[in-house]
């Protein structure tokens, strides 16, 4: 039985681990679409830039949410 609850506890540390690198590769990707966005359709702005950042940051508490949530129950 040790060994089995060991498991779980090695399993649930590797989803949460999988979870932050998820949500850091979300957050990367709005802000690099935020950049090209501000480069290749604005003067100077930071709009797209500002705009993709909390979308980025929003989606990915959204889906750490989710998933805390399904690995709770």
């Amino acid at each position: 039985m040790s060994s089995k609850k060991n498991n779980s506890g090695v399993k649930r540390w590797a989803i949460l681990s999988a979870i932050g690198i998820e949500m850091g590769v979300i957050i990367y990707l709005f802000v690099q679409l935020g950049l090209w966005l501000d480069k290749n359709y604005t003067d100077n702005g930071k709009w797209f830039l500002v705009i993709g950042t909390f979308l980025g940051i929003a989606i990915s508490l959204y889906l750490v949410i989710k998933q805390t949530n399904r690995l709770n129950s």
